[in-house]
């Protein structure tokens, strides 16, 4: 993650990229039907004429890539650093197309960096687009600037050409990607994420202490924990509230189910004013009394460290906090990683059940100069070689199936994969507005702090949020989309 900070508005991000202008027509040279603003269509294979294109198709080849085609990748340089690109994924590309010159980009400013390439079409072919400073996918999806990965998913798989790409995934890793209306398949999210609370398994074994798995509890742990000079939960205000909203919402739906966080993604009368939203957000709202109102202005590697020398004993986030601690995680902490706690005996979802979902977006613009090259790119990086060096790079799980077979885990990875096991079919679904409505986002990152810092109560984060989203709702500017699962 970053703490680059969104300087970017919706508003501001389609003024500085022409994309009310770039709607009104087709995107020349991309596949036959590129997006529109109204959400357009996609044909399942590559135009001929795109960039990148031109030579035969064949099974090892189905995109036509032609073998001399340069190839542009960014990176977003965070958690997971950037070498697994270029120390595995760009080298598997290059082995299949030695002529191919890779251009390659790890930064974390993303769209800082981007915005202005859009806006002259002079894009990259291959984009992570992660962290706090991230493209606005809603509106690029909008304006027919990004691509559909359809025909990627269609394609045959690399390990198994008998098989299409999309039977080697996780489920659901398809459906986390959908934008537009009607909704296509425009993000390819890579790593397969578990949310929760990570706590140093080692200090918990030697206090005697055990993951709250109910508020009670919770609450009856944190006094023992301040009582030892420890902050029992932290969180980063400054630039990372987003993960405490996580942990919000993740109640939200195990009071209520999933249908909760889907009214919400599609912006339904009174979702965020549901009752489950609001006993999800006063239980948290305790919890916030627990932590020192400094934690406001630190950001989120600042917690983190602080929970590496025993300052902090709980902290949200989701399973990269740990190969992203790395370096600095000392001798004798073993990070792991419980479900978030039970509101009410009354949950719709046990305790066990976790947020469990494909994330970190990858995308391909519509206008890169191979496009068939970064179909191919995004084709090797759902091999099982390529999702394996990912894995034993970053320490994290893929949505590629298999992919960690031989791999000796660690123990925060052993951790998450347990959490999964316990979960079974108690997953809590991600939530598709934090991609499509990016005003609406960054009013839950104020909103969160207010409530968890204790300026408001719960009842006036549920309203504001309504109102928020009420605004969103009513906005003629902002394309719609809508989710069903």
């Amino acid at each position: 993650m970053t703490n680059t900070p969104r300087e970017i508005t919706r508003r501001q991000m389609m003024h500085r990229i022409g994309l009310t202008a770039l709607a009104a027509g087709p995107v020349a040279g991309l596949l036959s039907a590129c997006a529109t603003s109204g959400g357009g269509g996609s044909t399942a294979e590559p135009a001929a004429s795109a960039g990148g294109g031109g030579a035969a198709t064949s099974q090892a080849n189905p995109f036509g890539v032609k073998a001399d085609a340069p190839l542009e990748v960014v990176i977003f340089k965070g958690a997971y650093g950037d070498e697994y690109a270029t120390q595995s994924h760009e080298p598997l590309y290059v082995k299949e197309f030695p002529k191919a010159k890779i251009t390659h980009q790890g930064i974390q400013a993303i769209a800082q960096t981007l915005t202005p390439r859009f806006a002259s079409g002079d894009v990259p072919d291959v984009v992570n687009n992660s962290g706090t400073d991230n493209l606005d996918t809603g509106s690029l999806v909008a304006a027919g600037q990004l691509l559909d990965l359809t025909p990627l998913y269609e394609a045959p798989s690399i390990d198994d050409p008998s098989k299409k790409v999309k039977d080697t995934l996780v489920p659901g890793t398809i459906e986390s990607g959908l934008a537009g209306d009607p909704a296509k398949p425009y993000l390819l999210n890579y790593v397969y994420t578990a949310y929760g609370l990570w706590y140093d398994a080692k200090l918990f074994e030697k206090e005697g202490w055990t993951p709250p798995k109910t508020f009670d509890e919770f609450t009856t742990l944190a006094d023992k924990i301040k009582a030892k000079g420890i902050t029992p939960y932290a969180y980063a205000g400054k630039n990372a509230s987003y993960y405490q909203y996580w942990m919000i919402l993740i109640s939200a739906a195990k009071i209520g189910g999933n249908q909760v966080l889907i009214d919400i993604d599609n912006l339904a009368d009174g979702a965020w004013t549901h009752d489950a939203v609001k006993q999800a957000a006063a239980a948290w709202a305790e919890i916030g009394k627990y932590m020192d109102k400094s934690y406001e202005g630190l950001i989120h590697t600042e917690v983190q460290t602080q929970q590496n020398q025993g300052k902090v004993a709980l902290y949200p986030s989701g399973s990269w906090l740990e190969p992203e601690q790395a370096k600095d995680t000392p001798a004798g902490f073993e990070y792991a990683m419980s479900a978030t706690p039970s509101v009410s005996a009354s949950d719709t979802m046990p305790y066990e059940a976790i947020r469990a979902v494909a994330g970190e977006p990858y995308v391909l613009p519509a206008k890169g100069k191979n496009v068939n090259g970064g179909l191919e790119y995004m084709r090797v990086m759902l091999s099982k070689e390529a999702a394996k060096a990912f894995t034993e790079k970053t320490k994290s799980l893929t949505v590629v199936v298999g992919s960690t077979e031989g791999l000796t885990l660690s123990p925060g990875t052993e951790s998450v994969v347990a959490a999964q096991s316990a979960a079974g079919a108690n997953v809590v679904t991600w939530s598709s507005f934090e991609q499509w409505y990016k005003e609406l986002e960054t009013e839950l990152r104020k909103q969160t702090n207010a409530l968890m810092f204790g300026r408001i109560t719960a009842d006036q984060f549920c309203a504001n949020m309504q109102k928020a989203a009420d605004k969103t709702k009513a906005d003629s500017s902002v394309t719609k989309q809508k989710r069903t699962a």
